[in-house]
């Protein structure tokens, strides 16, 4: 990656280099081995950042590609990740599930 290019983020989440080092995995491969390989590598995200072995590091599974590591990296970070929680941007009478409350007043 060059200086002026921006790191990959994906739902609030950036896994730098680890994105290119997970494509060039010999895949499939178990949670363990990406741990013992690449544990140390760093996931970040806007309310801070945690190790791969810690967003892994809990799971036993088998990953047949990158995309499938990338998938459970991005369902196992902690909430801080996410932003601000239940925010909806669909103005007062909504609720964060999406469904209107009837007693909001409207303007």
């Amino acid at each position: 990656m060059t200086d002026d290019e921006e790191p990959e983020r994906e739902m609030g989440v950036q896994l730098g280099d680890l994105s290119d080092e997970l494509e060039s995995v010999d895949y499939p491969v178990s949670a363990d081995e990406l741990v013992s390989e690449y544990g140390d590598r760093e996931i970040e995200y806007g309310g801070g950042s945690e190790t791969l072995e810690s967003a892994l590091g809990p799971l036993n599974e088998d990953y047949e590609s990158a995309d499938e590591v990338e998938q459970s990296i991005l369902n196992m970070v902690g909430s801080e990740a996410v932003g601000r929680q239940n925010y909806t941007d669909r103005g007062a009478g909504h609720h964060s599930d999406g469904k209107e409350d009837p007693d909001a007043e409207s303007f």
